[in-house]
Protein backbone atom coordinates (compact mmCIF):
# COMPACT_ATOMS: atom_id res chain seq x y z
CA UNK A 1 0.00 0.00 0.00
CA UNK A 2 2.47 2.44 0.52
CA UNK A 3 6.30 2.64 -0.93
CA UNK A 4 9.05 4.09 0.88
CA UNK A 5 12.24 5.70 -0.30
CA UNK A 6 15.40 6.71 1.69
CA UNK A 7 16.15 10.43 2.37
CA UNK A 8 18.77 11.28 4.90
CA UNK A 9 18.79 9.52 8.57
CA UNK A 10 14.28 8.08 7.78
CA UNK A 11 12.44 7.07 4.96
CA UNK A 12 10.02 9.11 2.98
CA UNK A 13 6.72 7.66 2.54
CA UNK A 14 4.66 7.85 -0.42
CA UNK A 15 1.15 7.14 0.72
CA UNK A 16 -1.77 5.70 -0.97
CA UNK A 17 -5.17 3.78 0.56
CA UNK A 18 -7.93 2.64 -0.92
CA UNK A 19 -9.54 -0.40 0.80
CA UNK A 20 -12.37 -1.94 -1.39
CA UNK A 21 -15.19 -1.12 1.28
CA UNK A 22 -14.45 2.36 0.05
CA UNK A 23 -15.03 1.68 -3.83
CA UNK A 24 -18.26 -0.04 -2.41
CA UNK A 25 -19.22 2.69 -0.51
CA UNK A 26 -18.99 5.41 -3.05
CA UNK A 27 -21.49 2.85 -5.64
CA UNK A 28 -23.75 2.26 -2.62
CA UNK A 29 -24.23 6.48 -1.85
CA UNK A 30 -24.65 6.82 -6.00
CA UNK A 31 -27.28 4.00 -6.03
CA UNK A 32 -29.36 5.63 -2.98
CA UNK A 33 -28.86 9.35 -3.60
CA UNK A 34 -32.31 9.33 -4.76
CA UNK A 35 -33.21 8.46 -1.15
CA UNK A 36 -31.42 11.56 -0.34
CA UNK A 37 -32.43 15.14 0.72
CA UNK A 38 -29.08 16.71 2.58
CA UNK A 39 -25.79 16.03 2.70
CA UNK A 40 -23.88 16.56 6.00
CA UNK A 41 -20.47 16.53 4.83
CA UNK A 42 -17.99 16.01 7.72
CA UNK A 43 -14.84 17.45 7.86
CA UNK A 44 -11.99 17.87 10.85
CA UNK A 45 -11.09 21.31 11.93
CA UNK A 46 -7.45 20.99 11.75
CA UNK A 47 -7.51 20.01 8.48
CA UNK A 48 -10.55 21.37 6.92
CA UNK A 49 -8.94 21.20 3.52
CA UNK A 50 -7.03 17.88 3.67
CA UNK A 51 -9.95 16.00 4.91
CA UNK A 52 -12.46 17.58 2.31
CA UNK A 53 -12.93 14.64 -0.05
CA UNK A 54 -11.81 14.75 -3.32
CA UNK A 55 -14.57 14.02 -5.71
CA UNK A 56 -17.54 14.87 -2.97
CA UNK A 57 -19.30 17.01 -5.96
CA UNK A 58 -19.22 13.92 -7.97
CA UNK A 59 -20.33 11.69 -5.28
CA UNK A 60 -23.66 13.78 -3.93
CA UNK A 61 -24.33 15.59 -7.13
CA UNK A 62 -26.95 18.58 -6.52
CA UNK A 63 -27.91 17.64 -2.97
CA UNK A 64 -28.58 20.25 -0.44
CA UNK A 65 -25.52 20.29 2.23
CA UNK A 66 -24.08 21.17 5.17
CA UNK A 67 -20.43 21.33 5.80
CA UNK A 68 -19.91 20.54 9.40
CA UNK A 69 -16.79 20.97 11.08
CA UNK A 70 -15.98 18.72 13.81
CA UNK A 71 -13.38 19.02 16.46
CA UNK A 72 -13.22 22.91 16.26
CA UNK A 73 -12.08 22.99 19.35
CA UNK A 74 -8.99 21.36 19.12
CA UNK A 75 -7.79 23.70 16.03
CA UNK A 76 -6.00 27.16 15.63
CA UNK A 77 -9.41 28.93 14.84
CA UNK A 78 -7.69 31.84 13.30
CA UNK A 79 -6.28 29.63 10.72
CA UNK A 80 -8.92 27.50 10.50
CA UNK A 81 -11.58 30.71 10.10
CA UNK A 82 -9.49 31.83 6.95
CA UNK A 83 -10.57 28.41 5.38
CA UNK A 84 -14.03 28.29 6.78
CA UNK A 85 -14.58 32.13 5.05
CA UNK A 86 -13.61 30.94 1.81
CA UNK A 87 -15.95 28.01 2.32
CA UNK A 88 -18.73 30.36 3.11
CA UNK A 89 -17.91 32.43 -0.17
CA UNK A 90 -18.25 29.66 -2.17
CA UNK A 91 -21.72 29.29 -1.12
CA UNK A 92 -21.60 26.39 1.29
CA UNK A 93 -23.69 26.31 4.44
CA UNK A 94 -20.49 26.07 7.31
CA UNK A 95 -21.52 24.38 11.23
CA UNK A 96 -18.18 24.23 13.44
CA UNK A 97 -19.47 21.81 16.09
CA UNK A 98 -17.56 21.02 19.42
CA UNK A 99 -18.56 17.37 20.07
CA UNK A 100 -16.91 16.67 23.27
CA UNK A 101 -19.74 19.99 24.48
CA UNK A 102 -22.54 18.93 22.16
CA UNK A 103 -22.02 22.82 21.37
CA UNK A 104 -23.73 23.12 17.69
CA UNK A 105 -25.85 20.03 17.75
CA UNK A 106 -29.24 21.60 18.53
CA UNK A 107 -28.09 24.59 15.90
CA UNK A 108 -27.49 21.66 13.04
CA UNK A 109 -30.43 19.89 13.59
CA UNK A 110 -32.14 23.52 13.54
CA UNK A 111 -30.15 24.30 10.00
CA UNK A 112 -31.57 20.93 8.71
CA UNK A 113 -35.48 21.10 9.75
CA UNK A 114 -35.26 24.42 7.52
CA UNK A 115 -33.71 22.86 4.81
CA UNK A 116 -36.44 19.94 4.93
CA UNK A 117 -38.94 22.83 5.22
CA UNK A 118 -38.46 24.66 2.11
CA UNK A 119 -38.50 20.75 0.25
CA UNK A 120 -41.38 20.09 1.80
CA UNK A 121 -42.83 22.90 0.64
CA UNK A 122 -42.18 22.20 -2.96
CA UNK A 123 -43.16 18.05 -2.08
CA UNK A 124 -46.53 20.08 -1.06
CA UNK A 125 -46.87 21.82 -4.50
CA UNK A 126 -46.36 18.58 -6.02
CA UNK A 127 -48.96 17.00 -4.28
CA UNK A 128 -47.22 14.73 -2.03
CA UNK A 129 -46.69 14.11 1.24
CA UNK A 130 -44.60 16.17 3.68
CA UNK A 131 -41.98 13.55 5.74
CA UNK A 132 -38.87 13.35 7.55
CA UNK A 133 -35.09 14.71 6.37
CA UNK A 134 -33.31 11.82 4.69
CA UNK A 135 -29.76 12.80 5.64
CA UNK A 136 -26.35 11.46 4.49
CA UNK A 137 -23.29 11.52 5.89
CA UNK A 138 -19.82 11.42 4.74
CA UNK A 139 -16.66 12.23 5.33
CA UNK A 140 -12.98 10.69 5.62
CA UNK A 141 -11.74 8.17 8.34
CA UNK A 142 -11.92 8.97 11.94
CA UNK A 143 -13.29 12.78 11.08
CA UNK A 144 -15.90 12.12 14.15
CA UNK A 145 -18.86 10.98 12.13
CA UNK A 146 -19.83 8.33 14.83
CA UNK A 147 -19.25 10.91 17.38
CA UNK A 148 -21.50 13.53 15.60
CA UNK A 149 -24.47 10.68 15.43
CA UNK A 150 -24.83 10.20 19.04
CA UNK A 151 -24.46 13.34 19.92
CA UNK A 152 -27.57 13.91 17.43
CA UNK A 153 -29.39 10.58 18.98
CA UNK A 154 -28.42 11.90 22.17
CA UNK A 155 -27.08 8.10 23.22
CA UNK A 156 -24.75 5.96 21.93
CA UNK A 157 -26.13 4.38 18.71
CA UNK A 158 -23.49 4.32 16.81
CA UNK A 159 -19.73 2.33 17.22
CA UNK A 160 -17.06 4.47 17.48
CA UNK A 161 -13.44 4.28 17.43
CA UNK A 162 -10.30 5.93 16.55
CA UNK A 163 -9.57 3.38 13.87
CA UNK A 164 -9.99 4.50 10.38
CA UNK A 165 -12.70 1.59 8.52
CA UNK A 166 -14.28 0.79 12.07
CA UNK A 167 -17.62 1.46 9.82
CA UNK A 168 -17.77 -0.94 7.45
CA UNK A 169 -21.12 -0.32 5.43
CA UNK A 170 -24.16 1.89 4.93
CA UNK A 171 -26.93 2.17 7.47
CA UNK A 172 -29.55 3.75 8.21
CA UNK A 173 -30.00 5.90 11.65
CA UNK A 174 -33.21 7.20 13.50
CA UNK A 175 -32.17 10.69 15.50
CA UNK A 176 -36.00 11.94 15.98
CA UNK A 177 -39.08 12.32 14.00
CA UNK A 178 -37.71 14.38 11.76
CA UNK A 179 -34.70 13.31 10.53
CA UNK A 180 -33.04 9.93 9.50
CA UNK A 181 -29.35 9.56 8.69
CA UNK A 182 -28.05 7.51 6.59
CA UNK A 183 -24.23 6.76 7.97
CA UNK A 184 -21.85 5.69 5.70
CA UNK A 185 -17.67 4.38 6.28
CA UNK A 186 -14.96 6.94 5.58
CA UNK A 187 -13.27 7.40 2.14
CA UNK A 188 -10.76 8.25 0.73
CA UNK A 189 -9.95 8.38 -3.11
CA UNK A 190 -7.79 5.79 -4.90
CA UNK A 191 -4.88 7.82 -5.48
CA UNK A 192 -3.45 10.87 -2.59
CA UNK A 193 -1.53 12.74 -5.44
CA UNK A 194 -1.18 15.78 -2.87
CA UNK A 195 1.01 14.04 -0.46
CA UNK A 196 1.51 17.08 1.85
CA UNK A 197 -2.32 16.34 2.27
CA UNK A 198 -1.78 12.65 2.82
CA UNK A 199 0.60 13.35 5.36
CA UNK A 200 -1.91 15.46 7.13
CA UNK A 201 -4.34 13.32 6.78
CA UNK A 202 -2.09 10.44 8.49
CA UNK A 203 -0.54 12.48 11.12
CA UNK A 204 -4.16 13.10 12.19
CA UNK A 205 -5.22 8.96 11.81
CA UNK A 206 -7.22 9.03 9.23
CA UNK A 207 -5.11 6.64 7.31
CA UNK A 208 -4.00 2.78 8.85
CA UNK A 209 -1.49 3.10 10.82
CA UNK A 210 -0.99 0.07 10.05
CA UNK A 211 0.37 0.82 6.23
CA UNK A 212 2.40 3.96 7.42
CA UNK A 213 5.91 4.64 8.23
CA UNK A 214 5.36 5.56 11.45
CA UNK A 215 8.97 7.21 11.26
CA UNK A 216 7.76 8.88 8.26
CA UNK A 217 4.76 10.50 9.93
CA UNK A 218 6.42 11.43 13.03
CA UNK A 219 9.03 13.53 11.03
CA UNK A 220 5.99 15.52 9.41
CA UNK A 221 4.84 16.07 12.10
CA UNK A 222 8.22 17.45 13.58
CA UNK A 223 8.95 19.36 10.37
CA UNK A 224 5.50 20.79 10.01
CA UNK A 225 5.36 22.32 13.55
CA UNK A 226 8.69 23.67 13.40
CA UNK A 227 7.11 25.43 10.38
CA UNK A 228 4.31 26.13 11.51
CA UNK A 229 4.29 26.50 15.66
CA UNK A 230 7.88 26.28 16.65
CA UNK A 231 7.03 27.21 20.68
CA UNK A 232 5.24 24.21 20.54
CA UNK A 233 7.49 22.27 19.38
CA UNK A 234 10.01 24.22 21.82
CA UNK A 235 7.17 23.88 24.42
CA UNK A 236 6.85 19.83 24.72
CA UNK A 237 10.64 19.05 23.49
CA UNK A 238 13.17 21.47 24.35
CA UNK A 239 13.84 21.54 20.47
CA UNK A 240 14.56 24.78 18.73
CA UNK A 241 16.24 24.06 15.60
CA UNK A 242 16.01 20.80 13.40
CA UNK A 243 19.05 19.09 12.10
CA UNK A 244 18.72 17.94 8.18
CA UNK A 245 18.29 13.91 8.74
CA UNK A 246 16.38 14.96 12.64
CA UNK A 247 18.25 12.58 14.33
CA UNK A 248 19.70 15.25 16.84
CA UNK A 249 15.61 15.84 17.10
CA UNK A 250 15.01 12.58 17.97
CA UNK A 251 17.96 12.05 20.48
CA UNK A 252 16.53 14.67 22.23
CA UNK A 253 13.00 13.71 22.33
CA UNK A 254 14.56 10.40 23.60
CA UNK A 255 16.27 11.91 26.56
CA UNK A 256 13.57 14.12 27.29
CA UNK A 257 10.67 11.60 27.37
CA UNK A 258 13.09 8.57 28.42
CA UNK A 259 12.54 6.69 24.88
CA UNK A 260 15.81 5.00 25.87
CA UNK A 261 17.24 1.52 25.04
CA UNK A 262 20.06 -0.33 26.56
CA UNK A 263 23.31 1.51 27.45
CA UNK A 264 21.46 4.76 26.87
CA UNK A 265 21.32 4.71 23.18
CA UNK A 266 17.65 6.82 21.85
CA UNK A 267 14.82 4.24 20.44
CA UNK A 268 13.70 5.47 17.50
CA UNK A 269 10.80 3.74 17.32
CA UNK A 270 9.66 4.75 20.38
CA UNK A 271 10.21 8.04 19.78
CA UNK A 272 8.19 7.94 16.38
CA UNK A 273 5.72 6.52 18.52
CA UNK A 274 5.80 9.28 21.25
CA UNK A 275 5.13 12.22 18.95
CA UNK A 276 2.73 10.55 16.85
CA UNK A 277 0.77 9.95 20.32
CA UNK A 278 1.36 13.57 21.52
CA UNK A 279 -0.51 15.06 18.51
CA UNK A 280 -3.09 12.54 18.78
CA UNK A 281 -3.71 13.20 22.46
CA UNK A 282 -3.65 16.70 21.48
CA UNK A 283 -0.47 17.68 23.86
CA UNK A 284 0.92 20.34 21.01
CA UNK A 285 -2.52 22.30 22.11
CA UNK A 286 -4.66 24.12 19.53
CA UNK A 287 -3.55 23.09 15.86
CA UNK A 288 -4.47 23.82 12.30
CA UNK A 289 -2.04 22.17 9.98
CA UNK A 290 -4.16 23.31 6.51
CA UNK A 291 -3.14 26.52 5.51
CA UNK A 292 -4.51 28.33 2.20
CA UNK A 293 -2.31 29.01 -0.31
Amino acid sequence: MSNNETQGGFNKSVINWFPGHMAKTKREIKEKLNLIDIVYEVIDARMPISSKILDINDLIKDKMRILVVTKYDLCDKLETDKILKKYEEEGYKVLPVDLMNSNGVSSLINMTKDIMKNINNGRVVKGMKERSARVLIVGVPNVGKSTLINRLVGKKSAGVGNTPGFTKSLSWIRVNKDIELLDSPGILWPKLENQEEAHILAAFSAIKEEILNIDAIACFIIKTLFKLYPEKLESRYGITKLDDDLIEVYDTIAMKRGALSRGGVADYEKVSNIVIKDLKNNYFGNLTFDRLT
